[in-house]
């Protein structure tokens, strides 16, 4: 169990990726139930900004200087960065977690993790626990492996204690870099058809952004009593055949007076097109075998530790991620439009 003397303020987090999806959320959380909290972030164009209630500090997570710096004083790191796009893994992964467990090192911090489901092999197929081997076979998978490695090795040695979270593909009012908003719906307009990326029958894990964030909110809470290497399971919303996220899409779009939207299978063969030319559909594809094959994530070890998992009820959650995305403008101004 954890015995690391921690005598940083208990209501301060430094929130690494403060302003993406995840991060973003998890401040948003934290800042909702009281935590102080600090954002690190590149080109601020002043050493210290307070913005919206988050205090931010310019600086790189690839410095870790500036890493160590900014967390001074805070209890927990979350450690929500990510090359965008999903470019130079390889160049920027493994140093930043390196910079994240050097920095709870020196200031006895907590490290918050949102974890991937890359860290798995088919040998763990089709249900996956929390303690389930990790041998991914892609080249991100392998990386996060390692990261999460590295997050266990620093946890072994009693002077940093890390808690993981992981979640199927993230959906919420927020979640820009999605699915569900770069290529199942198109952001910004009404939903007149959306696009289906996995093999028909093929069921896909979700998971509502708000929930993720405050089931990792909520485990900070309970942190003292948590080993020093923990990992949780979410199970999220269990898209059962492929089509159950996409009907619910349809039956908020109706309810609010639109057309129901058509649906039909994403273009991969696009996909096959431009991907020599663009990195990110490169790298989609060799994640495509997320979409061909059930992958569910079991969820018993939260249970356990909070109650219950936090779930909000699937049409309600697609309504705010509807309209976070610009995708339920005002039907009678369309029409007077």
């Amino acid at each position: 169990m954890m015995g690391t003397a921690n005598t940083a303020p208990l209501k301060t987090a430094l929130v690494l990726g403060a302003s993406g999806g995840v991060g973003g959320e998890v401040t948003r959380e934290l800042l909702r139930t009281g935590w102080r909290v600090r954002g690190l972030k590149r080109g601020l164009g002043t050493p210290h900004l307070v913005r919206e209630g988050v205090e931010w500090i310019n600086g790189d997570a690839m410095l870790l200087t500036d890493v160590i710096s900014a967390a001074q004083g805070c209890s927990v790191i979350v450690h929500a960065v990510n090359p965008p796009g999903y470019k130079r893994w390889a160049e920027l992964v493994l140093p930043m977690i390196d910079n994240t467990i050097a920095a709870a090192r020196q200031h006895g911090a907590t490290i918050l993790l949102p974890g991937t489901v890359y860290n798995f092999g088919p040998d763990t197929f089709p249900l996956i626990n929390e303690d389930a081997s990790q041998q991914p076979q892609t080249r991100k998978g392998l990386i996060r492996a390692e990261l999460e490695h590295r997050l266990q090795v620093a946890a072994a040695s009693g002077d940093v204690s890390v808690i993981i979270v992981r979640a199927g593909d993230y959906f919420g009012p927020h979640a820009r870099n999605s699915w569900l908003s770069q290529g199942m719906l198109k952001p910004g307009r009404a939903v007149s058809a959306m696009y289906l990326p996995g093999r028909p029958g093929v069921g896909h894990q979700f998971a509502y952004l708000p929930d993720v964030a405050r089931t990792m909110v909520s485990l900070l809470t309970v942190r003292d009593t948590l080993p020093t290497f923990s990992r949780f399971n979410m199970a999220g919303h269990w898209d059962a055949g492929g089509k159950q996220i996409a009907q619910a899409v349809q039956r908020v779009v109706t309810r609010r007076g639109y057309p129901q939207p058509k649906l039909r299978a994403f273009p991969w063969w696009l996909v096959w097109l431009a991907a020599p030319w663009v990195t990110t559909l490169r790298e989609m594809l060799e994640m495509r075998y997320l979409w061909q094959t059930e992958v569910r994530m079991t969820n018993q070890r939260l249970v356990e530790v909070l109650g219950a998992e936090p779930c909000t009820p699937l049409e309600e959650a697609i309504e705010a991620t509807l309209e976070g995305m610009g995708c339920l403008p005002d039907v009678k101004l369309l029409t007077l439009a």
